[in-house]
């Protein structure tokens, strides 16, 4: 029985099953075969109209004279951070299993090629891939890049790979899912290069930098280089472990054992002592104390994250059976439950404030000033009033449910906990998913709101009627950005900017519209095509 991972831990057996094949009856004949032409004309217009070289954005106009990633892109970008190139891999996949339709895999296969042209000669991807060239791609990164004022990661060109949004992770899987799917030995050699990568990144506690090769001279805004610290952010480490793991029960390589056990007590490692006993976003290689990133981002113990981590710890005892990874989980809670925001502070479902100071347990609220990257600046302070909205000060942490799961299996037995475990079972028993784009993922892409609905009668028929002519479904544009029009000015600009998503006409960051235009979304391909590959297996799966 497949065993699969959702971005949140280990996904149950029952769950993995549920995504592995029908559920109801098959589609009604003349049903399916609109269902098929509708997913043949919508990829027909993805590969012939929107891909560069087989390579894809977020979304763009239907002219295709703007093109977004998280940024705009130039013309002959393409994006790897989900849901980009990889996740449209993955799609392509998909529909490949649902249907046995050679051109499925066609597509496939030139969203991986693409992917290899742009591979790092260490292994890993960054989030953009230029089929132009290298000078063309530091054109981008000196223009948009640099004034893209909350964007800090595209401040800089460091010329290497990152590991931040599961851009090399999923760029990684899809290789190896490429691999086995018949074989081919045009895929193995890249495969190689990126479970390599994940290797030699890795440090001899196990944990992970956010970008590598390291850099050392990558500060910006006067803080340090933050890209070589331990990362939890993003779910860097958890995604790493999880691709070691597929790569481990599907290719029987022992070698990556060890590197996944040292992943895992890495988590153990970083966490804090009692009463702060949580994580930060990153922590210090040496002392393994929680360290400053982003600007927005102070040294501070991070809520979200810290209950990220303990979802992973819940997954490390499933998958092993071993009660230290367990263990300290009460201190954990213990330590959310006091750091909870006040009634009057509550908003929205979000009840714990994002970062905590170390030592005195007080709130760290995130604030700017200025107009633009040139003259403005971030910074933190104890007052919850006008935080930014681009980076939440206030997260939903839900210490009663991680709870109810740490006294279930805590309850269990260890052999009855690791029961279906990869790791433990016999090499190659245990399956990939047969469909990755209908697991557990986010697939927004700021403009689809990456929920994907039921196949239920009324929705496929839905997705039918609506592709154009032209073959895509038209999506309102939510996320657009100011065009380059050159680097800020160190005069603050008239306006209000202290919480909005974007600055002056100066910055390139994305921001939400209230006026969205027509155009092409990847996203929401991604979540219609799933819709439909749901009927196929002939309705809602779990």
């Amino acid at each position: 029985m497949p065993i699969q991972f959702s971005r949140r831990g280990l996904m149950t057996a029952a769950a993995a099953a549920a995504l592995a094949g029908p559920v109801f009856a098959q589609t009604p004949s003349a049903g399916r075969a609109a269902v098929l032409e509708t997913m043949k004309r919508a990829t027909r217009f993805m590969v012939d109209e929107a891909s560069v070289g087989g390579g894809y954005v977020w979304s763009a106009l239907p002219d295709f004279s703007r093109r977004w990633g998280e940024l705009e892109a130039a013309p002959t970008m393409i994006w790897v951070q989900p849901p980009g190139t990889a996740t449209m891999g993955h799609l392509f996949l998909d529909a490949y299993h649902a249907t046995r339709d050679e051109a499925y895999y066609a597509a496939a296969a030139s969203a991986a090629r693409a992917l290899i042209r742009g591979q790092h000669p260490s292994g890993g991807w960054n989030y953009v891939i230029d089929t132009a060239g290298e000078e063309s791609l530091r054109r981008w990164y000196d223009t948009y890049g640099r004034n893209a004022w909350r964007m800090e990661e595209f401040q800089h060109y460091y010329g290497n790979a990152t590991f931040d949004d599961a851009g090399t992770s999923e760029a990684s899987q899809f290789l190896l899912r490429m691999y086995l799917e018949k074989r081919e030995r045009e895929w193995r050699a890249p495969l190689n290069k990126a479970i390599q990568f994940v290797l030699d990144s890795q440090y001899p506690n196990g944990g992970w930098p956010q970008r590598y090769p390291l850099s050392h001279d990558a500060g910006l805004h006067g803080q340090a280089d933050y890209t070589g610290y331990i990362t939890f952010n993003d779910d860097v480490a958890g995604e790493n472990i999880k691709f070691l793991i597929f790569c481990y029960q599907t290719l029987g390589e022992r070698r990556l054992l060890d590197p996944i056990r040292r992943a895992m007590d890495c988590f153990l490692a970083c966490q804090q002592p009692a009463p702060q006993a949580g994580w930060g976003l990153q922590h210090n290689v040496e002392t393994l104390k929680p360290s400053a990133a982003r600007t927005y981002e102070p040294e501070a113990y991070a809520t979200h994250t810290t209950a990220a981590n303990i979802g992973q710890l819940f997954s490390f005892y499933r998958l092993t059976g071993d009660r230290k990874y367990i263990a300290r989980v009460p201190e954990a809670l213990d330590w959310l439950e006091s750091v909870r925001l006040p009634q009057r502070l509550q908003r929205d479902g979000r009840t714990h404030p994002t970062f905590i100071q170390p030592g005195t347990n007080k709130p760290l609220y995130v604030h700017r000033r200025g107009s633009n990257v040139v003259n403005g600046a971030y910074y933190v302070d104890g007052n919850p009033e006008d935080t930014v909205i681009h980076y939440s000060s206030f997260r939903a942490v839900n210490v009663a449910g991680m709870r109810a799961e740490y006294d279930r299996l805590a309850a269990m037995t260890p052999e009855a906990v690791r029961a279906g475990s990869p790791l433990l079972a016999r090499q190659g028993s245990v399956a990939l998913p047969k469909y990755f784009t209908l697991q557990d993922l986010s697939v927004s892409d700021m403009t689809s709101d990456g929920q994907r609905p039921p196949a239920e009668p009324a929705v496929v028929a839905g997705l039918i009627a609506g592709l154009n002519a032209r073959g895509y479904w038209p999506t309102p544009l939510r996320a657009v950005s100011n065009p380059y029009i050159g680097d800020g000015s160190p005069e603050v600009a008239p306006g209000e900017y202290r919480i909005t998503r974007v600055g002056d006409a100066s910055d390139t960051s994305p921001w939400i519209t209230d006026f969205p235009v027509m155009g092409v979304s990847t996203g929401e391909f991604i979540k219609n095509m799933g819709v439909l590959i749901q009927a196929l297996e002939g309705g809602p799966t779990a």
